[in-house]
């Protein structure tokens, strides 16, 4: 073990790092409005939004949980969901997702012009769809910031400012204080910049460790791929043990195709980014690219996971508990100064990338869908508004992160991260039957206009909210009990297939088709 660097030293470099944000931010940011802030006037260059969505993708819980997962196992010793370089086959169905959002989804959303993609829910069948789909999408986002924050500052917290006497509480509230300083005037027109340094800082982390790992096993860079495939760590594909395998390939790549379509195209922290570029040519080109290099991020991200575990066993190193844990330990602890350097600037640009575009997200979508901007012609009181959304936004993330830690469970902080990802099953069902169905739905259903209405009461029925509401749960229930009721298959990740499945079937049960020529012009439209 070397000496490692004081909390000190560690701080003063990310006080450097937001300096230069902060410097960025006054530079993009000069004579900026509501439109730069929500779509950077769409001019966004886009090359440098491909290469900044890399950052936004791969979050801080990647940027850990990634290299940990290649050689991690259960409590029972049997390899976990991941292990070794299966996670590529996921990775390589983010390329079908890819290809889905570029060639369907980005046409439709410049067609109509959205600032949210959310908006198009409203056109497409009315407000409450509107409503639902834009409210699931601030709840998985808020839980979901909150949990890839919540994960750093435990790391800052341990080795940085909790030796020097920082509360955690403080030390989130800086941190997202920070966020918010240099974002909240830009917005996406400075994060589309800051993400282009966040990106190149994270990848040259991880690209620093492996060559410090090489080094230091005696062995040159190009060696690196023979030393992998020995250790056995580098199997990608997995076919022999069919779908009740975790890591069988049909299971992963058609859920890393899911995870994109949702996670990415309907999704408007990560969708937001595209629409600033001017046109959608321009916008496919920047997902051609992002998707290319992501492909080639993933592999440096899995080869340094091998490295670390072939580094451990080289030296000796009892393992940690956690494999998430792995990476930082190495890092900080038995790498040089100068690796324990770039791999807090990694951390922290991997975190605050995808946290600054989602506090950003969580701001458009408030004001473009609730509080109706479109709507508003008063410029100065919008400013004001959204002012006010995105500290409130920031209040909330930092509140979120605070019950986490009272919660001090990582069973359960991790289901509560898990469950969320079940609110984007209704989005997907809402989205695909949009787009492959000309039916209208019922929002709100009144019972005396059923069959057997002159028997009840006259209540309104919220049958679409029922719809969105229902499938999550149904879904949850079906994925617990899977494993009894499907003699021992497990959904993984494709319950969100299953999820939005029930959405487009509840979905089918309460349309009708529309013959009205005025209501037919939102359905030509997609």
């Amino acid at each position: 073990m070397i000496q490692q660097l004081s909390p000190i030293s560690i701080l003063g470099i990310i006080l450097v790092y937001f300096l230069l944000l902060i410097l960025i931010s006054y530079f993009t940011s000069r004579d900026s409005d509501n439109e730069s802030f929500f779509l950077a006037d769409r001019k966004s260059p886009w090359m440098l939004v491909a290469w900044g969505m890399i950052g936004a993708s791969l979050s801080g819980v990647t940027f850990i949980s990634v290299p940990g997962a290649v050689g991690g196992l259960t409590a029972a010793g049997d390899p976990k969901l991941n292990f070794g370089f299966s996670y590529m086959q996921v990775v390589f169905g983010y390329l079908l997702g890819y290809a889905v959002i570029a060639l369907v989804l980005l046409p439709l959303y410049y067609r109509l012009g959205l600032t949210s993609i959310y908006e198009y829910l409203r056109q497409r069948f009315g407000i409450h769809s509107h409503k639902v789909g834009a409210f699931y999408f601030l709840l998985s986002r808020t839980i979901g910031a909150a949990f890839r924050l919540f994960l750093v500052a435990l790391v800052l917290d341990t080795f940085v400012t909790g030796p020097l006497g920082l509360s955690f509480a403080a030390t989130v509230a800086l941190t997202i204080a920070l966020i918010w300083v240099y974002t909240f005037k830009g917005g996406i027109k400075t994060i589309v910049y800051t993400d282009t340094l966040q990106t190149l800082c994270m990848l040259l982390a991880v690209g620093m460790t492996v060559v410090a790992i090489m080094q230091t096993l005696d062995s040159p860079i190009l060696e690196l791929p023979a030393l992998i495939r020995q250790s056995g760590y580098g199997q990608i594909f997995h076919f022999e043990n069919g779908w009740s395998d975790p890591n069988n390939f049909f299971k992963q790549f058609l859920s890393g195709a899911l995870i994109t379509i949702v996670m990415t195209g309907l999704d408007q922290d990560m969708m937001q980014k595209n629409l600033s570029i001017s046109n959608v040519r321009d916008a496919q080109k920047n997902m051609l690219v992002f998707s290319i290099i992501l492909v080639f991020a993933n592999l440096l991200f899995l080869s340094l996971g091998a490295l670390l575990y072939i580094y451990s066993a080289n030296i000796g190193l009892t393992l940690p508990g956690s494999p998430d844990q792995l990476y930082p330990a190495i890092a900080l602890q038995y790498l040089s100064p100068v690796i324990g350097i770039v791999f807090i600037l990694g951390l922290v640009a991997a975190a605050y990338s995808s946290a600054d575009s989602a506090l950003t997200a969580l701001t458009t979508s408030f004001c473009m869908d609730f509080l109706n901007f479109r709507r508003r012609s008063d410029e100065a009181r919008k400013q004001r508004l959204r002012l006010y959304t995105h500290v409130g936004f920031s209040v909330l993330l930092l509140f979120t992160i605070l019950i986490f830690r009272m919660i001090s469970d990582d069973s359960v902080i991790n289901s509560l991260f898990r469950a969320a990802g079940y609110t984007y099953g209704p989005l997907l069902g809402l989205f695909s039957f949009g787009i492959l169905t000309k039916l209208k739905v019922r929002e709100v259903i009144a019972l005396r206009e059923t069959q057997l209405g002159r028997f009840l009461p006259d209540i309104q029925i919220p049958a679409l909210l029922l719809v969105c509401l229902l499938s999550p749960i149904l879904s949850y229930l079906v994925d617990v009990f899977s494993k009894e009721l499907l003699y021992g298959f497990e959904f993984g990740f494709l319950i969100l297939a299953f999820n939005g499945l029930l959405t487009f079937i509840g979905l089918l049960a309460i349309s009708y088709r529309d013959y009205e020529p005025e209501m037919s012009e939102h359905s030509s439209a997609v």
